[in-house]
């Protein structure tokens, strides 16, 4: 019951929607507290994750990309200007890698 949710990606349209809706109904009626909960969610956003499914996208890469300012902003702690951060920001986040010259010793 719990791996249905993580395999409806996977298959066509037409079939994810009606695994979806069966899953809704067999969810909606388990015993389980959290399974429930996940079910009146799941129902709640039905047609947004028919969408996900029909287009193929997700938000891997967003989530990839914000992680990235993250540790980012973490690494400029101590920073005195905001410019500095945004800058790093940029230079961490741009799309080809850019090789800053090193000190020869």
């Amino acid at each position: 019951m719990k791996e249905l949710p993580r395999t409806l990606p996977h298959q066509p349209v037409g079939q994810a929607e009606a695994e979806s809706k069966r899953w809704i109904f067999r969810a909606s009626h388990s015993r389980i507290p959290e399974i429930v909960e996940l079910c009146r969610k799941s129902h709640r956003r039905k047609d947004d994750i028919l969408k996900t499914i029909r287009l193929g996208h997700s938000n891997a890469r967003l989530e990839a990309f914000n992680n990235k300012i993250k540790v980012t902003i973490r690494m400029a702690y101590g920073f005195r200007h905001v410019d500095n951060l945004i800058a790093m920001i940029k230079l961490r986040c741009s799309g080809p890698p850019i090789h800053l010259p090193t000190p020869i010793p």
